[in-house]
């Protein structure tokens, strides 16, 4: 199996972005691999505009909160994980619910 060094990813994902930019799955990991080089306003930045034009996109919720969460940006985070919590409740995504629930309360309480 290929190993692709992180900017090796980053690179071959902004390839697949240029002929589809809208495509979430795809906004969505290149976020995931900028958290992965440490470039956390980078990763933030994609993923709130994930959310601001797609806010069904359930996926992004958990790890947006959880990034400003690691930021110190505790009330943001609360923020994101109720809209998330939101969205997954009208998307019928339990799974995704009780992960948000769960890291929600963590914060929280």
């Amino acid at each position: 199996m290929l190993y692709l060094r992180p900017m090796d990813r980053i690179a071959r994902i902004q390839e697949f972005l240029a002929a589809n930019p809208n495509d979430n799955f795809l906004r969505h990991a290149l976020a995931l691999e900028l958290l992965k080089t440490g470039d956390t306003a980078g990763a933030s930045a994609l993923f709130e505009a994930i959310l601001t034009e797609s806010p069904d996109y359930v996926g992004s919720y958990y790890h947006l909160a959880k990034l400003l969460e690691q930021l110190g940006e505790k009330e943001q985070a609360i923020g994101w994980y109720e809209k998330g919590m939101i969205a997954a409740k009208a998307a019928k995504d339990q799974h995704a619910y009780n992960e948000l629930q769960g890291a929600y309360e963590d914060l929280v309480y």
